[in-house]
């Protein structure tokens, strides 16, 4: 948990930065495509930190995502064999990738919608929309929806609770941190499961 919680720390003293905003564009892009870590972990302690811009950086989080997104689109439509293969062999979902294939011909957008929402990785979810064909006007629109929720909900917490929120993070830390993993880990079987 040490990794984590200095992380934290990190973030919230490099939120004030001037690059700040410019590294959770480059999280939230990189988490809708290929990379592993949410943005919700350098979201929050920026918004914490300052919490006059906690609606500014859900924007650059929400754009950025989506652009992101657009990007893990491409690889799924594009470039699955040689690249998306590899995010569907990292969270070892082979197997699932067939079924799921099922549920998104009839259940696209929402997929999209939902899924953009959780904890679930978004990546997987851009990769097969392209995989799989989905509207890309859909998946843009579904997308700006999920991801834009998610991360104003987010701000306008922050912004309404901020300090106590901070303080809840910082007394319970560890556990949220599970409590995080375990949300991720199960999102992923479930779809494993499906």
């Amino acid at each position: 948990m040490k990794i984590f919680r200095n992380l934290y720390n990190w973030t919230l003293k490099k939120s004030s930065q001037k690059e700040a905003p410019w590294f959770l564009a480059l999280i939230s892009f990189a988490e809708s495509s290929f990379f592993p870590i949410p943005p919700d972990i350098i979201l929050i302690p920026m918004a914490l930190a300052q919490r006059t811009k906690a609606f500014l950086y859900a924007l650059i989080c929400t754009l950025s995502s989506v652009v992101g997104g657009i990007f893990g689109y491409l690889i799924g439509y594009f470039l699955f064999n040689s690249i998306g293969i590899i995010l569907v062999d990292f969270y070892a979902l082979n197997e699932s990738i067939e079924k799921f294939q099922n549920y998104y011909l009839l259940y696209g957008a929402w997929i999209v919608i939902i899924a953009g929402f959780t904890p679930f990785p978004f990546k997987v979810i851009t990769i097969a929309s392209g995989l799989f064909q989905l509207n890309i006007f859909i998946f843009i629109f579904c997308s700006v929806i999920s991801r834009g929720a998610r991360f104003y909900i987010i701000a306008l917490l922050l912004k309404v609770f901020g300090e106590k929120i901070r303080i809840f993070i910082d007394k319970y830390f560890n556990f949220l941190t599970i409590l995080f993993f375990v949300l991720l880990i199960g999102s992923i079987l479930i779809l494993k499961i499906l």
